[in-house]
């Protein structure tokens, strides 16, 4: 408690590592930054957990699911007190592991695997940059405490590093800028930013608990902590924080894009997700590490709450995802219709829910940041619009208009609304969904947060006054409300026209612009067939080759050999009389 007002508390467990120079140890850090995140993250962990006896008490993986999501939560909680880079890293790999496990839980299902092994790639290439990332720090910086980086970093400003000094002599780049992008292409890939996000959507394939874990307190959490904390270093890079803004803004608007044609519940959250995770990085890149981080708490709220009712719809309808599969629901499902609508109108940044408070700010900062950051704000309010209309698209097909559901195969009987231990934590995140950004704000969430971080200092003042930025915002929300209930909250034939008119675009996003398609073509079909070839001509050619021709030589040579065993006394004696006529010829002649 003491550290919520006061100084950041520092305590070393143990020494771990002691090698020449190199010093490592098991320490924690509890500032104002990790305290906010803590409490975020314990609370929906917990409600998790809670929403878990009930939607897996048939499972037969019930106690291993339990076991999994404990060690998941423990693998955040250690990442967000760490105290250098190591045990970041250590912690990192943590919730990696156990995403990978948790998404692969029902493994007797292809796709469970398939989207397993997705996620475990397309973050090890995240990884492999922001481990590179650490080897520099810790080249150039000599430690990897993070008290003992950030104290260094105006002596190595202007330091540069010549990566392609072999073909440009004029060639070079701030080691600080090296680092920091090294960094980011870890965050990149485990929070789920273009190029690497194609393993979050498939990540759905794991049970419903685990979706909202990794979407709204841990996994895809940890890239958006990282860049804060490290704050620092991208404050030194004005280069790392251009690329960081406009990898945010471009994920913020096209996962806004390909959410407005599914079809399955979990995947419009789950690219609600990645929408929401690039106005994050947006932020950051903008150097609103505050509003970031803010918009991160009131995210996990109402996008934990999203997950856990579309999971109380799911287990409603006996494992149906296809919204269009449903409809007319609000009147069997009262509670959970009430607590997804109050999420979504905190999705779409309708005040006085939480989202708004976050978004807005995140929105407001980004137009300060002069003529790049009027750029990044017109794309944060498009792809506002296009939130608040896919969000509502799932609400109105889901919970209005005509029951096109089946009756629930399994349990013989209509829709029906979810067990006490399965809504208590709908309620709980309802609050949050409703109250957490007001109480943010109202209690000076940014002021709090910036004492864990540094903030850059720029020049540009806003041309429009705040009241409007938020003014505009909210009208972007209600467009597209308005616009989701014109076409979908009302029999209506203008989706199915959009469709056919504008059927390139249609495909472009319900095909998810192709990246699966291109990265098969460009990286997986290519792999797969040097992989063959390899196999084929080393392999097959040369390694078993080698290995089988050495096992024929020995099989010749003992088939040799085996002849001078004839089983006959007198050979063996004629052998033994010519050996040591041997050794007494060559006793005499050496004396």
């Amino acid at each position: 408690m003491d550290t919520l007002n006061g100084p950041p508390l520092h305590y070393v467990v143990y020494n771990w590592i002691h090698s020449g120079h190199f010093t490592a140890s098991i320490s924690i850090m509890i500032d104002h930054l990790t305290a906010a995140m803590l409490v975020m993250v314990t609370l929906v962990s917990t409600l998790v957990h809670l929403y878990t006896v009930g939607y897996m008490k048939d499972d037969s993986g019930y106690d291993r699911f339990f076991s999994y999501i404990s060690l998941f939560t423990f693998s955040m909680i250690m990442l967000l007190i760490s105290d250098n880079l190591l045990e970041l890293f250590f912690s990192w790999e943590g919730v990696g592991f156990c995403s990978y496990i948790l998404i692969v839980h029902w493994y007797e299902r292809r796709p469970s695997w398939l989207a397993a092994n997705k996620a475990f790639i397309m973050n090890r290439i995240g990884d492999f940059g922001f481990l590179l990332g650490i080897f520099l720090t810790y080249t150039v910086f000599g430690t990897l405490d993070y008290s003992g980086i950030f104290r260094q970093i105006p002596a190595h400003v202007n330091d540069q590093i010549l990566p392609f000094s072999a073909f440009h002599s004029q060639t070079s780049a701030s080691v600080i800028t090296v680092i920091a992008l090294l960094l980011f292409v870890g965050a990149v890939g485990k929070s789920a930013q273009i190029p690497l996000h194609p393993w979050l959507p498939d990540a759905m394939e794991g049970p419903t608990p685990i979706s909202a874990l990794i979407h709204a307190a841990t996994m895809v959490t940890a890239g958006i902590f990282m860049i804060a904390r490290l704050s620092p270093i991208y404050n030194a890079s004005h280069t790392a924080l251009l690329v960081v803004g406009w990898t945010g803004a471009v994920t913020a608007f096209v996962a806004a894009t390909i959410a407005l044609t599914q079809r399955d519940i979990k995947k419009i959250v789950a690219y609600s997700t990645m929408s929401q995770l690039g106005y994050m990085v947006m932020a950051c890149g903008v150097g609103a590490y505050g509003a970031g981080i803010f918009h991160l708490l009131t995210h996990g709220f109402f996008k934990a709450l999203l997950f856990l009712a579309a999971g109380s719809v799911i287990h409603s309808l006996g494992g149906e995802q296809d919204i269009f599969r449903m409809g007319g629901l609000s009147k069997y499902m009262k509670l959970t219709f009430v607590t997804m609508l109050l999420g979504s109108l905190a999705l779409s940044g309708i005040p006085p829910f939480a989202g708004y408070y976050s978004k807005d700010l995140i929105l407001t900062e980004a137009f300060k940041d002069g003529s790049l950051g009027h750029v990044f704000w017109a794309i944060g309010v498009t792809t506002a619009i296009l939130t608040a209309f896919y969000t509502f698209r799932l609400i109105f097909m889901v919970f209005t208009g005509k029951e096109n559901f089946a009756h629930d195969g399994h349990h013989g009987h209509a829709p029906h609304e979810s067990p006490l231990v399965m809504t208590i934590p709908l309620m709980v995140l309802a609050v949050g969904a409703v109250f957490a950004g007001w109480a943010g704000e109202h209690y000076d969430i940014i002021g709090y947060l910036s004492q864990s971080m540094t903030v850059p200092h720029f020049s540009a003042s806003p041309t429009i006054s705040e009241d409007t930025l938020k003014l505009i915002s909210v009208i972007a929300g209600v467009v597209g409300i308005v616009t989701a209930f014109l076409l979908y909250g009302r029999p209506s034939s203008i989706p199915v026209v959009l469709s056919r008119t504008f059927r390139p675009l249609f495909e472009l996003s319900q095909n998810k612009w192709y990246f699966d398609e291109i990265y098969d073509a460009v990286f997986t079909r290519p792999m797969i067939f040097l992989s063959f070839i390899l196999w084929r001509e080393v392999d097959k050619g040369v390694i078993d080759m080698v290995v089988n021709g050495v096992a024929s030589s020995c099989q010749s040579m003992g088939a040799s050999l085996r002849r001078l065993q004839t089983g006959q006394l007198q050979n063996y004696a004629l052998v033994m009389a010519l050996g040591l006529f041997g050794m007494v010829s060559i006793f005499l002649f050496m004396k």
